[in-house]
């Protein structure tokens, strides 16, 4: 796995370079505000590429004594930083669109700037979809991420492309559009940085898994171990790709350590059927003992039918 999302990450720097070239390359024919702002976000995509790289390398290493649970958080460090560079360099467009709109300039070979354009357009575009399907069949957020960066890229330099069409026919007062869709791609990009920054921020904090996977953790609880069965203390939460999942299982206190540990591994089973890979550990704990009922002090989700007893 992790040589084919190393793959997807050589992808998206091999793109970032040559869009960054072919948009410098526009910036320095036309003159055009607007060309800048998309060139300096292409190299922000070659910066966030060689750090997807460096963060799968990372994850992907095996767990060892200082990292028991493994190198998968480095996925959230990595799309954190891409969200902050993100943001960074919507800053540096608006200051730069900011000072064209004050200081308006000419601008010279539009028609070839907006065919340079469309190709590094064409060029993400083509990048961010390979990349989007590879994070799918990955469970990939840094892939993820990178891709979503490039077609924020895409559509920012379509929006930018139809405003220099116009301008191509329009009167020369029309070229105050081009400070103007500047600052407005610079407002669109920080949207997708805060975004990016808020969802690794959620992974590093050790954010439960979204309901929907939660709710087949519980299903899978009981079809195996019985619609009856107590538990408690459900936690989950996720490093990149791998999810982890920790309970208390209430079993008669007469039942054998062979057969709860049998029990057990049929849940786990049941879980592993509907979340593939996750680390599961579950505590067996005698239903009859009023001790048991501790999962307040642990956290986590409790079953409704325990809840009267931990009071």
């Amino acid at each position: 796995m992790q040589i084919h999302a190393r793959r997807y990450a050589y992808l998206s720097i091999g793109a970032s370079v040559l869009t960054m070239a072919l948009k410098f390359g526009a910036f320095f024919l036309t003159g055009s505000v607007g060309l800048f702002s998309d060139a300096v976000e292409s190299v922000v995509n070659l910066t966030a590429g060689v750090i997807a790289l460096l963060a799968i390398i990372a994850a992907h290493r095996p767990a060892d004594d200082c990292h028991a649970y493994g190198h998968g958080k480095a996925e959230y460090l990595s799309s954190g930083m891409e969200g902050a560079l993100i943001c960074v360099a919507a800053v540096g467009i608006a200051y730069a669109s900011v000072q064209r709109f004050l200081d308006p300039q000419p601008l010279e070979a539009l028609g070839t700037g907006i065919v340079v354009a469309t190709a590094a357009g064409a060029v993400n575009f083509i990048a961010a979809k390979v990349m989007l399907r590879a994070a799918r069949e990955y469970d990939n957020i840094v892939l993820e991420a990178d891709a979503k960066h490039l077609l924020t890229d895409v559509w920012t330099s379509a929006g930018l492309v139809a405003a220099l069409g116009v301008m191509l026919f329009a009167p020369p007062s029309w070229q105050i559009l081009d400070p103007v869709l500047g600052f407005i791609m610079a407002v669109n990009i920080v949207w997708t940085g805060v975004s990016l920054v808020r969802r690794s921020v959620a992974g590093l904090m050790d954010e439960g898994l979204p309901p929907r996977e939660v709710d087949a953790i519980i299903d899978a609880i009981g079809q195996v171990a019985g619609e009856g069965t107590q538990y408690h203390a459900l936690r989950t939460r996720r490093a990149g790709a791998v999810r982890f999942v920790d309970f208390h299982l209430l079993v008669p206190g007469s039942m054998t350590v062979q057969h709860s540990h049998d029990l057990c591994c049929g849940v786990e089973e049941g879980i592993r059927a509907v979340l593939p890979g996750a680390q599961i550990t579950i505590h067996v704990e005698p239903r009859e003992d009023h001790a048991s009922f501790d999962g307040w002090k642990v956290g986590g989700l409790c079953d409704r039918r325990c809840q009267p007893e931990e009071k």
